[in-house]
């Protein structure tokens, strides 16, 4: 971390917050799960009602890569249930992950989530944490623009696959233009296993060789 700013690669820092289940404290209660924590600037905006709509309609997906959502907002716990109740009668989706309630700001400030140009509300900020409490992702949209949780969704797979398979992810992965559905091979460290890896796998040179799962 650096001021308060969880890079990635670093250890996601020890937050205990109160939610709509609860207390929460992260990364420790998902030990051994991957989290996404995602921000929004406030309860009952409609871009943020977009979102968590959304990251419902995905919430069965991202459980079946054993990783779970969490919201936050400098909102107080009462309103988040307010606003929850209001989705469920009008939109007809019940939100099934906590929304942290930090009426106080003090997550979003250690976590960097308010932008010193838009007042005290939270930015759109998205942290992917992987199941050994490592920050692996970071993303950051502007209060007018929301998220695509697709993009979220798909970042957490191509991790998870990448950490399993010992490979790198292509743009787009698994519709990349080049390559199609096929993973890079980490490209190698002398001429032997360059010219062996020729021979093993589809290559456009030595240092891009590519392969099917």
């Amino acid at each position: 971390m650096e001021n308060g700013f969880p890079l990635i690669g670093s250890e996601f820092p020890n937050v205990q917050a109160t939610t709509t289940q609860g207390q929460l404290n992260l990364p420790a209660d998902l030990k051994g799960k991957w989290f996404v924590l995602f921000s929004h600037p406030a309860d009952y905006t409609p871009v943020c009602t977009t979102e968590f709509v959304a990251f419902q309609k995905r919430y069965e997906d991202f459980k079946a890569l054993n990783c779970e959502l969490v919201g936050l907002s400098i909102d107080q716990v009462f309103s988040h249930i307010k606003w929850v109740d209001w989705i469920k009668e009008n939109l007809n989706v019940e939100i099934q992950f906590p929304i942290i309630a930090d009426d106080m700001g003090l997550v979003a400030r250690q976590l960097g989530m308010i932008h010193p140009g838009k007042g005290t509300n939270t930015v759109r900020a998205v942290f992917i944490v992987d199941d050994k409490g490592m920050v692996r992702t970071i993303f950051y949209y502007p209060q007018e623009l929301g998220r695509n949780m697709d993009e979220i969704l798909r970042a957490v797979k191509a991790m998870q696959t990448s950490d399993a398979n010992g490979v790198a992810m292509p743009a787009g992965w698994p519709e990349n233009e080049l390559i199609g559905q096929s993973v890079i091979i980490p490209p190698a460290a002398d001429i032997k296993t360059a010219r062996e890896r020729e021979k093993e796998y589809e290559c456009y040179d030595w240092w891009f060789c590519h392969k099917k799962l």
